[in-house]
């Protein structure tokens, strides 16, 4: 499995965040979009949400 990321400058926020988080498998990086998701943007830790996050995942790094 490649290495996979979230990148928060691709989905629509009144926060302007421009964090982006990968990691080598996509649970680990489920776990971490959404403790970001949660604490940054206020959102419910849903299976809605979980969801959401990993529709939004790219394989590879995230641009500079």
């Amino acid at each position: 499995m490649g290495r996979k990321y979230i990148d928060c400058r691709e989905i629509p926020s009144d926060t302007k965040c421009t964090v982006a988080i990968s990691a080598d498998s996509e649970e680990e990086l489920l776990e971490a979009a959404v403790q970001h998701a949660v604490e940054v943007h206020h959102h419910d830790d849903s299976p809605q949400l979980r969801e959401q996050l990993k529709a939004a995942f790219k394989e590879g790094a995230p641009p500079a």
